[in-house]
């Protein structure tokens, strides 16, 4: 932990809850300890800030974080092997629910007609279509921003 805060630049809680919650609990499922550890405290470090940054999301940065943990490798190669990072482009991200939209336009509809909860399954679509790359946040916003638009209450958007 000691070592992983030294080179981390944002609030040591950030680490401690990577530890205490994801390695701990991949520890407990090889019945492994903290001496038997193949992930370096840097590579750690590296992991919580590209999460805390927003270039990871917190479900890939898990699966990162596994593969880590299996292999002793650092994050860079993990993510780029397995195309895990973040969608950030803004306009990428309004493609893709305008692509969402176009596909499921019943569902717009219906949106549209009152049914809010349709909402976070639009949501879930585009997350899905991103294959979860995308920043919640955003996809949220552009997904909002799409709905209420005057360019999308054509028929059949």
């Amino acid at each position: 932990f000691e070592e992983a805060v030294q080179t981390y630049t944002g609030a040591p809680q950030e680490v401690a809850n990577w530890m205490t919650g994801q390695l701990f609990a991949l520890l407990k499922a090889e019945e492994g300890d903290i001496a038997s550890l193949s992930i370096r405290p840097a590579d750690l470090a590296d992991l919580v800030g590209r999460v805390e940054a927003g270039t990871l999301t917190v479900s890939n940065a898990k699966t990162v974080l596994g593969e880590m943990f299996t292999t002793g490798g650092s994050p860079d190669p993990i993510i780029a092997r397995h195309g895990l990072s973040v969608v950030e482009d803004s306009g990428a991200v309004r493609q893709l629910v305008d692509q969402v939209l176009a596909s499921h336009p019943a569902q717009v509809a219906e949106y549209r007609a009152g049914k809010a909860a349709l909402e976070q399954w639009l949501f879930g679509q585009v997350m899905r279509l991103a294959g979860g790359r995308a920043q919640p946040a955003s996809v949220r916003q552009a997904l909002r921003e799409a709905l209420s638009s005057a360019e999308n209450r054509q028929p059949g958007l």
